[in-house]
This record gives structure tokens, sequence and C-alpha cells, in this order.
């Protein structure tokens, strides 16, 4: 069974979607990426995730992040329940879903947690950087539905601390305040955070995001 940790390269595969065939890799191409399992089609709680993530494709899209769900049902299966998820939901689905009837992409990343449930998958969210790297991964059991809206607060902080010498305090949000890389020395910082900073303990100082004009 595969241990996906985060920092390993997001395990490539082909597999077939409801927007065609693909290939995970050149999919994603040069943008980040969200995978996301659910547990089966027509199931009430994967009807309301897959709805809010059609509507949320908009911010997704500004953060150069591609979406592609997955469920262990087949393709003819996943076009029906479509409808009802763009009438349910009052969307149009604008993702591809992968239809993983033989479950190799839920074995290759780790999705069924036979003690959870041996057949179906557990709402697993990978977050893959542009560089195919694994940088988050979150598990939810089948019955709680995700925070899409945490999701992009996530992912506007991996992008942030990815580019820049900076981490995110707890509940941090676009545009607040940042915490300056303990790996840079205090002298340091006026050089490389021009905006200025305020150091509240000689491990904690603070500047204001720094890829804000």
């Amino acid at each position: 069974m595969a241990h996906i940790r985060l920092g390993d390269e997001a395990p490539n595969f082909n597999a077939q979607t409801t927007e065609g065939d693909i290939n995970f890799h050149e999919w994603l191409g040069t943008s980040w990426g969200i995978l996301f399992s659910h547990p089966a089609d027509y199931t009430p709680v994967c009807t309301t995730e897959l709805g809010t993530v059609a509507k949320y494709k908009p911010e997704f899209d500004k953060r150069n992040v591609k979406v592609l769900a997955l469920s262990v049902d087949g393709l003819e299966s996943h076009h029906e329940w479509i409808k009802d998820i763009n009438e349910t939901q009052g969307t149009v689905v604008n993702f591809p879903i992968i239809a993983d009837e033989d479950r190799k992409v839920s074995e290759l990343y780790d999705m069924i947690h036979p003690n959870a449930n041996d057949k179906q998958t557990v709402r697993s969210v990978f977050v893959i950087g542009s560089d195919k790297k694994i940088k988050l991964i979150i598990v939810y059991p089948a019955s709680t539905g995700r925070n899409f809206d945490e999701l992009l607060r996530v992912i506007d902080s991996l992008q942030l601390t990815a580019y820049h010498k900076v981490a995110t305090p707890a509940n941090w949000k676009y545009g607040e305040d940042c915490v300056v890389s303990p790996s840079i020395e205090t002298k340091d910082i006026p050089s490389v955070f021009p905006k200025g900073y305020k150091e509240i303990k000689s491990y904690l100082r603070i500047t204001p995001q720094p890829n804000l004009n």
C-alpha cells in the first residue's frame, strides 16, 4: 500500500474522466492541482461538495489550480450524477471526475481506509504544487463535508510561502501579516522585507504580506 508524504512527488497515472482520458502529470502541466476523492456517486454530502467546487472554480483558476475529483463508480454513473448535481446545487460541474472502478488511483493514493470502509474512499484531499510535489494532505471521514474556504486559504498560504521567506500564523487570511522565516536574521529583515517588521520576541517577527502593493 502506498504511503504518500509531504514533499513526495505526486504519483502519476492514466485515468478515464468525465472530460476524457488524461495523464495526470500532463494534465497538470505547470499548474497547481487538487485531487480529492468521494466515497461514491449519488451520495448527499458529495453532491453538495461537487456543486460547491463548481461555484468556486473561478477562485481556483485565479490561483492557477486545476481541480480533479475521483469516485470509484463508472463514467456512465458519473454523467448521470452530474445532472443531479447541476439541478440540485444550481450550478454546472466544470471540472473532470475520475472513474476509478478498478480502484487503481484510490490505492495509489491510499484513499481507501479499511477500518473506515473497505470499499469506499474516504474524503482525501491532496494539494500538488507546480513542481508535482505533494504540498498538503487532509483526510476527512465520509460523513464530514470539506470546507473549501479553508482549502483556498491554505492554497494562498502554500503559494505565498513557496515564493517568499515567510510563514503564516494561526487563522491567517490573505492580506494579513505574516511571520518572518526563522532562517532570516533580524539584522537582514529590512533588506528582505522593506515594508518593515515588528519584533515580538527574538524568534517571533511579524511583517506585512510581502507580495501585496
